[in-house]
């Protein structure tokens, strides 16, 4: 096993998912930037030695899980992939490339089978979303659905967090985001591209086709950024083919895998912190718009969100 990034937030996240999960490995080897190479980690798998990325050879590398960021992936993930190994990838560089699985572990565990050697993770964003509409779409198929996110700094990777500590105690806002995001709300996560809508809202509507399989879902999509350090919870409305009745979709929800439905409580990032688990909460029936369900979903972006989810499509593999 190889984790690329390894020095980054994801990455540390990545061996605790590892070692916690039992994950069976003869050896492991960590990568990250000539910044950090050299440098040696604690793990439960002994001391290791950050190696130089740039200068690693992948020969002998099974599974790859890389967080080192899209240029990196691009660059390298093919390198090892044509050495053999099968690279999990956390970036977006390949997740709409038609020839790479786009996999959300419990929602679409097949697609693993087709890969030819990378396997991409979605956008955190829509990992959490997928959890509770997967079910739902296998059962009454989603024809669309208006989805709006309230993103945390960490999806910003630590410069994010530091942003947020760092303005909180008065320092001056840098460029990172657009406005203030200190005790402030901001409805513009990513950078602008296509239409007026972000990257970041762009991925909710290419990666939520792609998982589910389903190319003419209409998506209407806002992301907002938000003063939280971890967690990344969506507001959805759904509508299907048929209605669905609120009954019904609290049962198709309470067994969602990867989920947990709550019913008495209002699920919030606070409560999705450290758990691997995507909270599903204030599930309604439509009100305008008969016959289809309003749901909460909010998951730890840098568990489920990233590091798990890896680690799930490695088991898949292995």
């Amino acid at each position: 096993m190889a984790v690329v990034g390894a020095t980054g937030a994801v990455g540390r996240t990545l061996l605790s998912v590892l070692d916690e999960r039992d994950f069976p490995m003869a050896e492991l080897r960590l990568m990250a930037s000539a910044r950090s190479a050299g440098s040696v980690a604690t793990t439960r798998w002994g001391e290791i030695e950050i190696e130089d990325l740039e200068l690693a050879d992948p020969e002998g590398v099974d599974i790859a899980i890389f967080s080192a960021g899209a240029e990196r992936s691009r660059t390298h993930a093919p390198r090892f992939a044509s050495a053999g190994a099968v690279v999990v990838d956390n970036s977006s560089a390949f997740r709409n490339d038609p020839a790479v699985p786009l996999v959300v572990a419990g929602v679409n565990d097949h697609a693993v089978s087709s890969h030819r050697g990378i396997v991409s993770n979605p956008n955190c964003t829509t990992m959490a979303l997928m959890v509770a509409a997967g079910p739902l779409h296998r059962a009454a198929g989603i024809g669309r659905m208006v989805a709006t996110s309230y993103q945390s700094v960490s999806g910003s990777g630590q410069r994010g967090m530091d942003e947020l500590k760092n303005q909180i105690a008065g320092r001056p806002a840098t460029d990172l985001y657009v406005r203030p995001i200190a005790y402030n709300v901001i409805p513009y996560a990513g950078t602008e591209t296509d239409a007026g809508y972000t990257d970041e809202e762009w991925k909710l509507v290419n990666e939520s086709r792609k998982i589910l399989d389903a190319p003419g879902l209409a998506v209407e999509p806002t992301c907002v950024r938000v003063p939280v350090m971890v967690g990344h919870s969506v507001a959805a409305t759904m509508h299907f083919s048929r209605p669905v009745l609120l009954e019904e979709a609290l049962g198709i929800l309470s067994e969602a895998p990867g989920g947990e439905l709550w019913i008495d409580r209002v699920p919030t990032p606070l409560d999705a912190a450290g758990k691997d688990t995507v909270l599903i909460g204030r599930v309604r029936q439509t009100l305008g718009d008969e016959g289809g369900i309003n749901l909460w979903v909010v998951g730890d972006n840098l568990r489920k969100g990233a590091a798990l989810n890896a680690v799930q499509i490695a088991e898949l593999i292995s």
